[in-house]
């Protein structure tokens, strides 16, 4: 299957650079190249696009604004010279954001990301949106549908899990688990003792870390997942200062 695209930038030079590299990717078809967020919002009003690859520093209409106009939302894409707009990106659920110059390998990678997440969608989207936490004296488990059944997982067992937007990913050492519930929805029913969020799009298994740097959870079994400042210096006052062994003892 090919997924419908649409590229947005103010930049001539890059805006071709951008189309080039897209065309080389099988699975994507091309709608249309769009100068500016004005032109490329009139035509998503009239026509169901899947991805929008958009410059987010536009005149008129930034990509956020684009993203935030649209009522039926495509996923985003951003590809710009501002690495500054990242965090801000993420708050919109832009499924990646790509620092200018876009080579074609990370082009690539942001691509099969949202071809990824369509895909998925796809398998999932007849399993019901439900989480089942085992009884308050067995705590130490639940449930989730997916498309092969109802599964079961110990706590111990998740190591981190990632947003997909309106599903997640849930990663054990050996498996992901794909499941139609929102990292959001997630976080609301998951035991906060086990689990935490550090990013946008992560959530962590408090017992699996192994090493935090400013800007990393690193966990077992080599899994390492961003973590936002803010999210960081949560985890530090709640799961990891108190238990950091102190030099002098009062």
């Amino acid at each position: 299957m090919r997924y419908k695209c649409l590229v947005v930038d103010d930049h001539e030079i890059e805006r071709d650079a951008l189309e080039m590299h897209l065309r080389k990717i099988s699975q994507l078809e091309i709608l249309a190249v769009c100068k500016d967020g004005m032109e490329a919002a009139g035509i998503l009003s009239q026509t169901s696009i899947d991805i929008v690859f958009s410059d987010i520093d536009m005149p008129e209409l930034s990509g956020i604004g684009l993203l935030k106009s649209i009522k039926k939302q495509p996923l985003f894409i951003f590809i710009t010279a501002h690495g500054q707009y990242a965090a801000e990106s993420y708050e919109v659920d832009a499924i990646d954001f790509v620092v200018k110059p876009a080579t074609f390998e990370r082009v690539l990678k942001a691509a099969n990301k949202a071809i990824e997440y369509l895909e998925l969608k796809k398998q999932v989207s007849h399993v019901n949106e439900n989480v089942y936490n085992a009884p308050a004296n067995q705590d130490d488990h639940f449930f989730f549908k997916e498309t092969k059944g109802i599964t079961k997982l110990k706590y111990d067992e998740v190591i981190y899990m990632e947003s997909m937007g309106d599903f997640s990913k849930i990663f054990t050492k050996n498996e992901m688990h794909v499941i139609l519930v929102s990292l959001k929805n997630l976080e609301k029913q998951l035991p906060e003792h086990y689990f935490a969020r550090v990013h946008k799009q992560f959530m962590i298994n408090k017992n699996h870390i192994t090493t935090l740097t400013n800007h990393e959870v690193h966990l077992t079994h080599d899994f390492v997942v961003p973590i936002s400042a803010a999210n960081r210096q949560h985890l530090l006052e709640n799961a990891i200062d108190q238990k950091i062994l102190s030099r002098f003892i009062k």
